[in-house]
């Protein structure tokens, strides 16, 4: 299994960065994906959607399976 730091946490954490919740969709964890997207698109709008959108990118970096 990949660890923490493998190449597909990369990939997901460079999707995260470009849509929130992208990288966890494509590790396969679509509840956390769709909270993510959802949040970020809501908080956008209050100007605070990078909390949630750099929060998407560290999660998809660190996790673990």
């Amino acid at each position: 299994m990949a660890g923490q730091g493998s190449g597909g946490n990369v990939i997901a954490a460079l999707a995260s960065l470009i849509i929130p919740g992208l990288g966890q969709l494509l590790q396969g964890r679509l509840i956390i994906s769709v909270v993510m997207f959802v949040s970020a698109a809501v908080l956008w709008v209050i100007l605070l959607g990078w909390v949630i959108h750099l929060w998407s990118i560290l999660d998809a970096a660190k996790f673990k399976p």
